[in-house]
């Protein structure tokens, strides 16, 4: 069993830009529901931007620090492959964030709550996956949280179908068809996202465990 200390040869920093990345991924989950709840003449992009930049940061930091470092067993690649998929998560996130307040007069009570619940849950998965490299390879535990975030974007993928359903019946504005259909299809990516960088650690631990 190898731990990371081996695998990126400055363990300690690797780990914590790691975990650093994944909180900043949840955080902006957090605030996407805080958004969602908040009136329209209260609301700010200003936390997802915050996020954002903290996760360019991060991932600039990762970028560089593989750069500096002579890694041995692991490969460079599933190091640059987890470092781009938890960076791709806030984007999304912020994405959305801003075609929601531009669209909001239009789109109404459209419900987003229950997604972005969803979204945040996957995050959370997804931390605790990344916050378990620090301990080691432990494939039960990884495998066990990796099929939770399996079983959210599962989730998400069936309500998709759904949404569909619905739109295609009984929407009749042209617009508020287009708006609905591209914001749930944009934290539909968020969660595919978070599964995405799940599936990255998975099979990190599955080839060195």
């Amino acid at each position: 069993m190898f731990s990371l200390q081996t695998i990126f040869g400055k363990g300690d920093k690797f780990y914590g830009l790691l975990e650093a990345s994944a909180e900043s991924a949840r955080s902006s989950a957090r605030a996407l529901i805080e958004l969602l709840s908040t009136p329209a003449s209260q609301q700010s992009l200003d936390k997802f931007k915050q996020a954002r930049r903290r996760e360019k940061d991060l991932f600039g930091q990762i970028s560089e620090e593989l750069v500096n470092t002579f890694v041995t067993v692991l490969e460079r690649e599933d190091i640059e492959a987890l470092n781009g998929a938890l960076y791709k998560i806030p984007k999304v996130v912020e994405k959305f964030a801003e075609r929601y307040t531009l669209g909001l007069a239009r789109i109404g009570d459209v419900d987003f709550t229950s997604r972005a619940v969803m979204l945040e849950q996957a995050c959370t998965v997804l931390e605790q996956m990344v916050g378990l490299l620090r301990k080691g390879m432990d494939l039960d535990q990884i495998k066990k949280l990796n099929d939770q975030l399996q079983a959210i974007e599962g989730e998400a993928d069936r309500q998709i179908l759904e949404l569909y359903r619905d739109v295609y019946a009984n929407e009749s504005d042209p617009i508020r068809y287009l708006l609905k259909i591209n914001l749930f299809e944009i934290l539909e990516k968020a969660i595919d996202r978070c599964r995405d960088a799940g599936n990255v650690i998975y099979h990190i631990v599955l080839k060195n465990s």
